[in-house]
């Protein structure tokens, strides 16, 4: 008999089979570079700046050495730009210095990086290296919370615990996917659109609309 949370991702598939890393990104350079400039900001606003900023820094050597208002300047466009600028710079010089220029595999290590935190430490694992992880996100977060697999005052490392405990870790970076995709375009967190909704008659949020 199928678990709650695998009957959830089979239909999230048949939702999103779509459902992808929506960064921009040809190495595991590029996607941790990325993921550290997505956080409080749109992948679209991201993909809008990295191309530029890869044809001027296209390796952890040429960052590290990246003229601090020069790298700003490439990511003006996009929230809290001085500390990320900062942030890729510093972890640009650690790459460089300690790693021989390569992203790191391990966890312990992505998350000594400056600006590297468990979250985007699960998903440079996952996405970069093909390592079962699971990110939590503000979608991933939501979703897993308004569908009843995490208890809703659960805090983020303890909704990490908890799905990695009831989804399959052969569906860990499959589920981060599709839980994106499913709080991005369906179950937004201003007016989520509820009608034919496949998880309505266990869905938390309903539930609390409807008392």
């Amino acid at each position: 008999m199928k678990t709650k949370a695998n009957r959830i991702l089979d239909e999230l598939e048949n939702m999103f089979p779509e459902a992808k890393c929506e960064l921009d990104h040809r190495n595991v350079f590029e996607l941790l570079c990325a993921v550290i400039l997505s956080a409080q900001t749109t992948d679209v606003s991201v993909n809008k700046v990295t191309p530029a900023l890869f044809d001027m820094y296209p390796d952890a050597r040429t960052m590290k050495d990246a003229d601090l208002k020069d790298l700003e300047n490439c990511i003006r466009s996009i929230g809290l730009y001085r500390n990320k600028a900062l942030n890729l710079k510093k972890t640009a010089k650690d790459l460089d210095e300690r790693f021989d220029g390569q992203v790191p595999e391990s966890f312990d290590d992505l998350t000594s990086l400056p600006g590297v935190g468990r979250k985007t430490a699960n998903v440079i694992q996952a996405e970069g290296f093909k390592i079962p992880a699971l990110a939590v996100d503000t979608h991933v977060e939501r979703v897993s919370k308004r569908l009843g697999l995490v208890d809703p005052d659960e805090s983020t490392e303890g909704t990490e615990s908890t799905l990695k405990r009831k989804i399959p870790k052969y569906r860990w970076i499959r589920a981060h996917h599709l839980f994106i995709f499913f709080g991005r375009y369906r179950c937004k967190a201003q007016r989520p659109l509820c009608g034919g909704c496949p998880f309505e008659s266990f869905c938390v949020y309903l539930k609390g609309k409807t008392k």
